[in-house]
């Protein structure tokens, strides 16, 4: 059993699996994990109004909802209501996507940037909607970061680069950076299993998604990672996908998820934590089922 108080994870409304999600929800609070927290997946405003009415103690919020995806007045009713609903518990994790998520929406983003600062300005310009929660903004490169030091109370990462946190961090505002009540979270991939190729070929499928995606290759590229993205974006240049998974490097996967034996897995978790980072969200997958399989191994871990 684990001495280590357990870090956040990660939940999605899956259709077919929604009341489920809700009694696992429960489950998490008992064994007084650290948060939870929603994925824009299945409608992760909605699960967190859910969390709000069968949860009492744990801290939960969006990781993230896009910003383009309803119009700002909508949000502005809604995330006050959840976070009235919750006794203040609510986080609301905002970010402005990728270009090809945004394409399927018809959405039409100006500058990321300016449309964050819009944003938040129209959540705290609403009348009558409320309180508004605490604004975490989605952060990747150090513009962005920079501008959740300066509009939000918080700035939230997903498969960022260990070696790289600190980097990242130091782009927050000084007074930020000081802040214990600042906001500082992650979402790590993280598969646990003795069969350490078995969990990292899982997490390389992960990160299948993310290597596709523009904004992410550079920021990898700029965590140190230039020579694996660059044949990434040759290989998606052939139109070679089955490639990917072998030019993810060790290193690479190591700095972006945890994997392995559960020791590994909790010295990883406590490395990310010496790195600066306040709240790990992990996003378990299991090596030999699925979800609630992978939410088993995870609790196993924690005793």
């Amino acid at each position: 059993m684990s001495e280590i108080r357990p870090p956040a994870v990660a939940l999605a409304a899956v259709p077919g699996r929604r009341k489920w999600t809700l009694e696992l929800a429960r489950e998490i609070e008992r064994r007084e994990f650290s948060g939870i927290y929603c994925a824009s997946f299945g409608d992760g405003m909605g699960l967190c109004e859910a969390l709000a009415l069968t949860t009492e103690r744990i801290p939960f919020g969006t990781a993230i909802v896009n910003i383009y995806a309803r119009h700002v007045s909508d949000y502005a009713v809604t995330a006050p209501l959840i976070h009235e609903l919750s006794g203040g518990r609510f986080h609301f994790g905002v970010g402005v996507s990728h270009d090809p998520l945004n394409r399927r929406l018809d959405a039409r983003p100006g500058k990321p940037l300016s449309d964050m600062r819009a944003f938040v300005e129209g959540l705290h310009g609403a009348r009558r909607a409320g309180e508004q929660p605490p604004v975490v903004v989605a952060g990747l490169r150090k513009k962005m970061v920079a501008l959740a030091g300066e509009i939000g109370q918080g700035v939230v990462f997903a498969n960022v680069a260990r070696s790289h946190l600190k980097e990242s961090l130091a782009a927050l505002p000084a007074e930020r950076q000081a802040d214990p009540d600042f906001f500082v979270g992650n979402m790590i991939p993280v598969c646990i299993s003795d069969d350490e190729a078995a969990a990292a070929a899982v997490n390389r499928r992960t990160l299948m998604g993310y290597v596709i995606l523009p904004n992410y290759r550079n920021y990898w590229k700029e965590a140190g990672y230039v020579e694996e993205m660059e044949a990434i974006e040759a290989a998606l240049e052939r139109k070679e996908h089955e490639r990917l998974p072998e030019l993810m490097s060790d290193a690479w996967l190591n700095d972006t998820t945890l994997f392995g034996s559960p020791a590994k897995v909790l010295e990883g978790l406590a490395a990310w934590r010496e790195a600066g980072l306040k709240v790990p969200i992990l996003v378990p997958s299991s090596a030999v089922g699925k979800q609630p399989q992978a939410f088993e191994e995870l609790f196993g871990l924690f005793g």
